[in-house]
């Protein structure tokens, strides 16, 4: 069975891995075998010297996701891959009345709804035309109940995402290229540094680390989600049940 797990002879790519869940990710993929190459505004090199010197190839650019040309030539770059996992995201603790709140959201819809859209039709395509290939996107609780303590262009964009999936799902499906989220709750990542969440209210009494939702994303990429397409895992400590 620890074949099924096995990411050996695997190219990704990964999105938002300067921090949080996306260098988690790619540590993890990278300890189970996988090569890897990693964007987020900021080219995280120092990430992929570590992965270098376990042993593993890794690349970093410095990627917009917002901007569509950019992401079709760092796609042509990173040539044949066999998994995306889009970890870049936003998510502001602001208020709707909060003066400039329309140009954050437009922020928060261009990197959280944009971004995915333009990835995932820049990598698709090659992986059907392999005929095989993981897309993971990264959702939220939010996108579930509204949120803990999100604003409303969050919870908007992340329930945007839970539909996508499912819309991509269908389509990538006869091609053998599978789409799933995960949908987390708060994180502990610099996203939510200093929020006065509520803990004692949290079932299990604390936020995530990021650890826990790169061991879902990386099984999801793996030959052990191959049957698994269209699917939102709920990571949320009991806080809800969906």
């Amino acid at each position: 069975m620890t074949e099924q797990f096995d990411l050996s002879n695997m190219r990704i790519a990964i999105t938002g891995a300067m921090g949080g869940i996306g260098s988690e990710t790619a540590r993890l993929v990278a300890e189970m075998g996988a090569d890897v190459m990693l964007s987020d505004l900021e080219a995280p090199a120092p990430l992929a010297d570590f992965i270098q010197s376990k042993g593993r190839a890794a690349e970093a650019v410095a990627l917009d996701v917002t901007d569509r040309d950019a992401v079709e030539a760092w796609a042509e770059a990173c040539g044949e891959v066999d998994a995306l996992v889009d970890c870049a995201a936003i998510c502001p603790f602001d208020d709707w009345d909060d003066d400039g709140w329309n140009d954050v959201a437009d922020r928060v819809f261009d990197i959280n709804l944009k971004g995915p859209l333009n990835l995932t039709r820049a990598f698709l395509p090659g992986m059907i035309e392999r005929k095989g290939g993981r897309i993971a996107l990264v959702g939220s609780i939010a996108g579930r109940l509204g949120g803990v303590m999100a604003a409303p262009h969050y919870v908007m964009a992340k329930g945007g995402i839970h539909a996508f999936v499912r819309w991509l799902a269908k389509k990538g499906a006869p091609h053998n290229v599978l789409v799933n989220a995960v949908a987390p709750a708060p994180v502990a990542t610099p996203m939510t540094q200093g929020q006065p969440f509520q803990t004692e209210r949290f079932p299990m009494r604390r936020i995530a680390e990021a650890t826990e939702i790169a061991g879902p994303l990386a099984f999801l990429v793996s030959k052990a989600s191959s049957y698994i397409s269209g699917a939102v895992i709920d990571i949320n400590g009991a806080m809800h049940f969906s």
